[in-house]
């Protein structure tokens, strides 16, 4: 299955020079945050594959103007052919704002899937906005990365973790492609594509 994975910054080679080909044997697009719903929506027509999602920290408009023709999987597993997606958005609180949680209150949402957790006997790909805990975060409060997240990491042991709201052009130290135990962590800033069954993901990811 082959993924297209997207946050933060909607890509000019999509919205801006679409062409139908650069969409050519994508079997699913994740969104992984902060992006205009009008981008969503123009992906979700332009390719007729799902366009799932989880909240950004700067989705407060998606109350109003949700995705049209898109899926929100935050809280929730969502299956799509066999594989188990995992949903939770928005980022550590650090300012009054819709999509922003205190560790606590990140831990509580977890602790609400637990019969999700237990019917779906866990999880393949976990989808947030904010990164893990000292796993490609930053040190201030608004990019730190939730414990909670490298928890789930270490109990489920998923294949992949994709994460937004850490840009690429902050530097150097952000990276695109990681590991954590046996799970692949990618940031999805712009645009990513990746191989779900691939035994390398990272050989065979296309980034900008």
């Amino acid at each position: 299955m082959k993924i297209l994975v997207i946050a933060d910054k909607e890509s000019e080679y999509f919205w801006d020079y679409f062409h139908k080909s650069k969409l050519e044997g994508i079997d699913l697009i994740i969104s992984c945050g902060d992006l205009d719903p009008d981008y969503l929506s123009f992906l979700v027509t332009m390719s007729s594959v799902p366009v799932l999602y989880v909240h950004g920290n700067h989705d407060g408009k998606y109350e109003k103007f949700p995705p049209e023709g898109c899926v929100c999987i935050d809280d929730q597993i969502y299956v799509y052919k066999g594989v188990r997606i995992l949903g939770l958005g928005g980022s550590m609180r650090y300012s009054p704002g819709t999509y922003q949680y205190t560790e606590w209150q990140m831990r509580g949402r977890v602790a609400k899937l637990w019969f999700q957790l237990f019917k779906r006997h866990g999880f393949d790909i976990l989808v947030t906005h904010a990164p893990a805990y000292q796993l490609n975060d930053g040190r201030d409060l608004p990019h730190q990365g939730f414990q909670v997240f490298r928890t789930l990491i270490e109990k489920y042991k998923p294949k992949f973790f994709l994460h937004g709201h850490v840009h690429l052009s902050y530097g150097r130290n952000f990276k695109r492609y990681d590991k954590y135990q046996d799970t692949h962590v990618i940031n999805a800033y712009e645009r990513c594509v990746f191989e779900f069954e691939a035994e390398n993901p990272k050989s065979s990811m296309v980034a900008p």
